[in-house]
């Protein structure tokens, strides 16, 4: 359905039974966000909140809060769309099969903007402090916009064509922002507008920027896309929308989405930067406060009846999964074509999404025996030269032939694949000082820590133990206790506090040796609480990825390293302990979570949604 404004998607999903209405009350601090988590969690509707405490403007969550609705909204695009990344990365698809391309021109149509004087978005000029100020965390350091449309030009190559789209968080009050003159914008060194903004601080100039709230969905999906090399967001949105994207286009003026709910102009000086944040993240942990580019609001504007949608972030799954569920659909077939010998890669999102990748590929060195990972470690570093999929920490990657039915989507299935195979002794390979996620607080430092590729290819070494063995002896003096099998092969136990014993894990690991019962685990995690992250996959994905930074806490029974390269001849241990400078974990406040139950007791406004 090409829905040419958000109004249009509201009343289309209301109409359908898809969206319910909230008139009573909704603060946006905090209660909003815990309303929001809890609906997402249980499958709900997408939800109007008409009336918003201390704003005029209503609010629309949890659009994008299931697989089937996401694909609702765009079900007369996505297949076709498919189809045209697929040209995108590999023309020659057009030659072979011609008959999937027969609707291609006017999805190319659709594909170029459309250059407008002006537009619904224009009609209103307001302030940044009389916008929605959502709050998603306690601990957060202001109102956030968390589905934002950040629209900037290439400063040497000005105009549409080199524009980019992309979703990076805004930081509407707090801090040292000066109120309704400067809000903070926080990227990524890998994201689209780096270069820009690189580029205008080369020239000397300021980058302008405008940020759109609101609009066609196809805006917002396009937005957190990361598109092939040479496909603009823009016209991603106007093919997924089935309609051109009108853009405001002004001598000496940044281009405006016309059919957007709110515009935010202005601009970025080259040399100011200020603390933004904490924010809760989708890691499930705070991002804490660094400096971060200020944006210099110039005007504000906004149409008549405009509605602020948004998200809420924190440990998966929330909203966003479903946009990774969607880029998947949309790029993960044409994994293929841009890596040679790369068949599917899936970031894990129970584990944050960049902290774990699994990979299948090739490993066609057959002539030479024994069968061991070699292909498949120049196809890990490729992978991890990939835009996003460099932000990964921990990548396991497993040769295809060597199971039909493996699926990197299976993943407690994927894992067993590979710890049935793995030789620790050749097949763990560091990158050491070097960049991660700036979200991950596991490194030495803000974008610094390590990452771990985890290679198997070949037969099963070994069966997986899904019981304690009888004579499985722990270390009290090392503080190691309560052991738990979860899943079959992963011994997970808990160690003490690492603010007072930071070298248990290690002392304990290098106390033992191969002839310890604990080695018919190949994988040993320790945590802080067994219990909870054995309880589920989730958790024990979790827990360990987003609490360990490889280079750092992975230890081995009998480890050694031979020509400079690091293995062990026993179980591979990974100290997954909460860490002083980790940031903290999310935790809701639980007067709001009282308040959110009043609302849904019987005869609250929202009884039966959650």
């Amino acid at each position: 359905m090409g829905y040419r404004n958000l109004r249009q998607c509201i009343d289309d999903l209301a109409a359908s039974g898809q969206l319910v209405r909230i008139d009573e009350p909704i603060d946006p601090r905090l209660e909003m966000a815990e309303i929001q988590r809890r609906v997402q969690r249980a499958g709900g509707p997408a939800v109007y909140f008409a009336n918003v405490r201390g704003c005029r403007f209503p609010m629309v969550g949890n659009l994008f809060g299931t697989k089937d609705r996401v694909r609702w909204l765009f079900r007369d695009a996505l297949e076709g769309l498919a189809r045209l990344v697929r040209l995108q990365v590999d023309p020659t698809d057009l030659l072979r099969r011609p008959r999937l391309y027969l609707d291609a021109p006017r999805r190319a149509w659709h594909s170029r903007p459309r250059k407008v004087r002006g537009g619904p978005v224009l009609a209103n000029r307001t302030t940044i402090d009389q916008l929605p100020q959502l709050v998603s965390w306690p601990d957060d350091g202001g109102a956030y916009i968390t589905l934002p449309q950040v629209f900037t030009e290439d400063p040497d190559r000005p105009g549409l064509n080199h524009s980019n789209l992309g979703m990076y968080r805004v930081q509407l009050s707090g801090g040292q922002y000066r109120p309704n003159e400067e809000v903070g914008l926080h990227y990524q060194i890998h994201r689209g507008i780096e270069s820009h903004h690189a580029a205008a601080i080369r020239r000397g100039e300021r980058l302008r920027v405008n940020v759109f709230v609101g609009g066609p969905p196809a805006m917002t999906i396009a937005a957190v896309m990361p598109l092939p090399e040479g496909m603009s967001e823009l016209a991603f949105a106007g093919v997924l929308g089935r309609r051109r994207v009108p853009m405001i286009c002004r001598d000496g003026e940044l281009p405006i989405a016309a059919e957007a709910d709110f515009c935010i102009c202005g601009y970025l000086d080259p040399s100011h930067q200020l603390p933004e944040g904490p924010f809760g993240d989708h890691l499930g942990y705070y991002s804490l406060a660094h400096d971060f580019p200020v944006l210099r609001v110039e005007r504000v504007y906004h149409r008549d009846g405009a509605i602020w949608p948004f998200t809420v972030v924190g440990r998966p799954p929330q909203e966003d999964t479903q946009f990774a569920e969607l880029i998947h659909e949309l790029t993960g077939p044409v994994i293929a074509k841009t890596i040679p010998g790369v068949h599917a890669v899936h970031a894990v999102d129970a584990a944050g999404v960049h902290p774990l990748l699994l990979a299948l590929g090739s490993e066609r060195y057959v002539p030479y025996e024994p069968r061991r990972p070699r292909e498949l470690l120049t196809q890990a570093n490729a992978i991890l030269g990939q835009g996003q999929l460099s932000l990964a920490k921990y990548l396991w990657i497993a040769a295809a032939d060597d199971d039909a039915a493996i699926d990197v989507r299976c993943i407690e299935a994927f894992l067993a694949h590979v710890l049935r195979r793995v030789d620790w002794r050749r097949d763990v390979h560091f990158q050491t000082q070097t960049t991660i996620d700036t979200l991950d607080y596991t490194g030495s430092g803000l974008n610094a820590g390590s990452k771990a590729i985890i290679a198997a290819a070949g037969p099963a070494i070994r069966e997986l133990p899904s019981e304690l063995p009888s004579n499985l002896s722990l270390s009290k003096e090392h503080g190691i206790a309560d052991p738990h099998v979860a899943p079959p092969g992963v011994l997970v136990v808990a160690g003490p506090n690492y603010a007072l014993q930071p070298e248990a894990v290690a002392r304990w690991t290098a106390s033992l040796d191969a002839r310890d019962p604990i080695n018919r685990f190949p994988l040993v995690v320790v945590v802080d609480d067994a219990r909870f992250a054995a309880r589920s996959l989730e958790n024990l994905l979790w827990v360990t990825f987003t609490r360990s930074n490889p280079a750092a806490d992975i230890h081995g029974v009998e480890s050694c390293v031979e020509q400079k390269h690091w293995g062990c001849r026993g179980s591979l241990v990974i100290d997954a302990r909460i860490k002083p400078h980790h940031a903290p974990p999310l935790v809701e406040d639980p007067e709001i979570t009282r308040r959110v139950d009043r609302l849904a007791a019987s005869g609250g406004p929202l009884h039966g949604l959650i």
